[in-house]
């Protein structure tokens, strides 16, 4: 029904009574996102999706997201649901839910590396945690229920015991610079699926079916490390490379990368088929990575990578915990353009046996389009001489924005 006057608008409707729920509303990373306390909504999940989608705008598939606070990119779309945790050794747990801005569905299949490095900042505002008097830094141990995963976050402390934003750390793709939060995803690998290769290989050809391209196959890495991400060496596409970031917006580009995200996600196991692979479009996350080509550059590897159908303007943490792991893992696509098959390559990750660290982790340059990510791995060997990956840092910055209620 086309309601053209009031007389037209039944009387539940034109009179619904608007509820309010508190939140806070931060920066975290490159990313921006609703923080709400568990405890301030319905005690099951299945009753989130209606309130978020309505607080962010996306109940009525408006890719604006004018009707709510989202602001209209899969980035600036985002929540955390955050409460102490009952766990042992865990100080708190965290839900991640990532809403869609152009139709009315949430995703909470995987984690976002960006949004977690708001967890800790906001659990010590919010009191969650507690810094003991005089502490200038402190470590929270954080548990992600999407992935079941501990991520180790370390937050400087402010005098008054809350989290210190001000610092001379600058991050790639915020302007200004804060107090750095370093994050450390401990034993990231098989977030989803249990294993760090699921296919059982650490590099393969990937077919693809194209309704533009027809079938062609590209080289890939399909990793699960902090999330499952389809890693494809760029010079296997079925276009020229050596221009991926000015074709960011072609639609011809992202349906391509789209087609490879669903063909990944069936080798994954995560979808029975392409179509259904289509319907879950948060997991797996698909990038595609080049060879640094100049010596001056600081980075190791270049990405472009997608989220929820667009080319990112930066790069997830996840992406970047995960193309951290497989770039010292042999024999993946990370591993050899980031020039794991050079001898004079001198091994960028750290190593500990028995618990006991016996080489350093050195800094590996992620470039992505908003400038460089720097990240450090550390593998661990057990006493059968099976290698690992420990756990993969990455330094973020948070900043609380505002606080308040969000209505919906």
């Amino acid at each position: 029904m086309t309601i053209t006057n009031l007389e037209q608008v039944p009387a539940p409707i034109l009179f619904q009574k608007r509820k309010r729920i508190p939140a806070v509303w931060m920066r975290a990373g490159t990313s921006k996102g609703l923080f709400f306390h568990e405890r301030d909504l319905p005690a099951s999940s299945k009753l989130w999706d209606s309130i978020l989608l309505s607080a962010m705008g996306s109940a009525q598939a408006n890719s604006r997201q004018v009707n709510g606070v989202g602001g209209a990119t899969s980035t600036t779309s985002k929540v955390a649901i955050v409460t102490k945790s009952k766990r042992p050794n865990i100080d708190v747990d965290y839900t991640f839910v990532q809403v869609a801005p152009d139709q009315p569905r949430v995703d909470m299949t995987g984690n976002c590396g960006n949004i977690a490095s708001g967890v800790g900042p906001f659990s010590l505002d919010e009191g969650i945690v507690q810094a003991r008097p005089g502490q200038s830094e402190v470590d929270i141990r954080i548990f992600n229920t999407n992935t079941e995963q501990v991520i180790v976050e370390t937050v400087q402390v402010a005098p008054d015991g809350t989290s210190r934003e001000d610092g001379e750390y600058e991050l790639a793709g915020v302007k200004g610079t804060a107090s750095p939060i370093k994050l450390a995803f401990v034993r990231p690998q098989g977030s989803m699926t249990g294993s760090m290769f699921p296919s059982g290989m650490k590099q393969q050809s990937l077919s693809v079916d194209s309704q533009t391209h027809g079938s062609f196959s590209v080289r890939a890495s399909l990793v699960d490390a902090a999330n499952p991400f389809v890693l494809v060496d760029a010079s296997s596409l079925p276009f020229s490379s050596d221009s991926l970031h000015l074709k960011a917006n072609d639609s011809d580009f992202i349906s391509v990368a789209e087609e490879i995200r669903r063909a990944g996600a069936v080798q994954f196991g995560l979808a029975t088929d392409t179509t259904a692979a289509g319907l879950i479009r948060g997991t797996p996350k698909v990038a595609f990575l080049s060879e640094i080509t100049s010596e001056l550059d600081q980075a190791d590897i270049d990405v472009l990578s997608f989220s929820m159908g667009r080319a990112h303007p930066s790069l997830q943490l996840t992406g970047a915990v995960c193309i951290a792991a497989a770039m010292a893992t042999p024999g993946t696509v990370a591993w050899e353009l980031a020039g794991g098959k050079k001898l004079e390559m001198v091994p960028k990750h750290g190593m500990s046996v028995a618990n006991q660290e016996i080489a350093s982790p050195l800094p590996v340059g992620i470039r992505h389009p908003s400038g460089i990510i720097h990240t450090e791995t550390t593998l661990e060997m057990d006493h059968i001489g099976e290698v690992r990956v420990e756990k993969v840092a990455v330094i973020r910055t948070a900043r609380r924005l505002f606080e308040g209620n969000v209505f919906y």
